[in-house]
């Protein structure tokens, strides 16, 4: 079977690695991948966002199989298009899809069918927005309603603040936007929760915390992810069943009324409030750097689940784990989520020497002339599984003593609060 990944991240890179060891896979493809998924599959330079190309290029190649890895395409209809043209896709259509391109479109869906959030209000100008805020209650949250690559989000303590936020979503800092959301700031711990769907039934995909800001002690600007750890520490069985019947199944109602089966990962992004689950987004795919978290503890063939999922037969499969905690780190390019220089060599790769149950996931990165250079904000990914979170780090760290990138920065307080001090 001949599989294409659609992508260049480090998520990309740790489904095409989990995928490298399928008895059933002969060939692998990433489009257009990075210098790490050069070394298992054939990337392939193409626009992903041309259907087009990429629909000729999958016939003309005889592909099986495509796995959408980013937001982008699902949001545009990219598997509606190509399975409008036959071909095996994973991923949400682009009514599902909606879950993530549109914040507004979601905040809709949980009041229709009772789904605990926080309470909000949409705007689509900034000086109705001003007006709200000015009679707010702080700390708020605004949101800007599209696509952000997860920075569209603002936590404001003041209205100095709210208003600067309102000002760079409403001057397209994140692309158009035509509406912005306001929403109470819930207080409590995130969490996010995995599943995995083929159309008629789901199975529960592992869960996780990530550090979304840029500095330590979880301050700073808003990023993709600067870190993760897994399992979560705040689930238990109680709250798992919350989650499943308070949020996800009637998430998945309310799609069906829409004429959509979800098909594909669904991550949901949670609050958690004294064991109470309150959805804070949906993401319709795995979550990054949470997929390079989670992979590495996955003991079922990636290639047989999805196989189950075109066959709706992923209810008969017993998904299996290893018993492992699991660390990652992600380096990030100096300067991000601000600007930073591109084409930076990254040298001293060739130390790192990875050992069983050690990880190093590319995601902006270019391989030219058997040199290695960053070309995005995050860079890589480190990740360790250990019995501790602790002595995950440890090995995390010593890696990163020897990469010692000048380029690059990185997190030294990943999974702080699961670890001993």
């Amino acid at each position: 079977m001949k599989v294409g990944i659609i992508g260049s991240g480090g998520r990309e890179h740790a489904i095409c690695e989990n995928l490298k060891n399928s008895k059933k896979i002969d060939k692998l493809f990433c489009f257009p991948g990075n210098a790490g998924t050069a070394n298992i599959a054939e990337n392939i330079d193409i626009n992903i966002n041309n259907f087009d190309s990429l629909k000729n290029f999958i016939f003309n190649n005889k592909i099986d199989l495509i796995i959408i890895g980013p937001e982008k395409p699902l949001v545009d209809g990219l598997v509606d298009y190509l399975e409008k043209h036959k071909i095996k896709v994973f991923g949400p259509n682009k009514i599902a899809s909606k879950l993530e391109g549109s914040k507004i479109f979601t905040k809709e869906l949980c009041k229709n069918y009772n789904i605990p959030t926080a309470k909000f209000g949409t705007f689509k100008n900034s000086i109705d927005a001003k007006k709200f805020l000015k009679s707010s209650t702080y700390p708020i949250v605004i949101k800007a309603d599209n696509l952000a690559s997860g920075k569209g989000v603002y936590i404001c303590n003041n209205e100095k603040e709210s208003f600067l936020a309102v000002e760079e979503i409403f001057n397209g800092k994140f692309g158009l936007a035509k509406k912005i959301l306001i929403e109470e700031f819930l207080k409590g711990e995130e969490m996010s929760f995995f599943t995995i769907h083929d159309g008629n039934s789901f199975k529960c995909f592992g869960t996780a915390q990530d550090h979304k800001r840029v500095l330590e002690g979880d301050k700073g600007k808003n990023t993709g992810g600067m870190g993760a750890y897994s399992p979560s520490r705040l689930i238990n069985n109680e709250l798992q069943k919350k989650i499943i019947n308070k949020i996800i199944k009637p998430t998945l109602r309310g799609l069906n009324k829409l004429g959509s089966k979800y098909k594909g990962f669904l991550y949901t992004g949670l609050m958690i409030v004294n064991n109470e689950p309150y959805l804070i987004e949906y993401n319709v795919r795995m979550g990054d750097p949470e997929c390079q978290t989670l992979l590495p503890k996955l003991r079922t063939d990636l290639s047989e689940i999805f196989i189950a999922c075109f066959e709706k037969k992923l209810k008969k499969l017993n998904i299996k784990w290893l018993n492992k905690k699991s660390l990652s780190i992600v380096v990030c390019s100096k300067g991000y989520p601000n600007k930073y220089k591109q084409e930076v060599e990254i040298k001293n790769l060739n130390k790192i020497e990875l050992k069983s149950s050690e990880f190093l996931f590319h995601a902006g990165t270019k391989i030219n002339n058997k040199k290695i250079y960053a070309i995005g904000g995050r860079v890589l990914n480190f990740v360790a599984l250990s019995n501790s979170f602790g002595i995950a780090k440890k090995k995390i760290i010593n890696h990163l003593k020897k990469l010692n990138w000048s380029g690059g920065f990185y997190r030294k307080d990943i999974g702080y609060k699961v670890i001993n001090k």
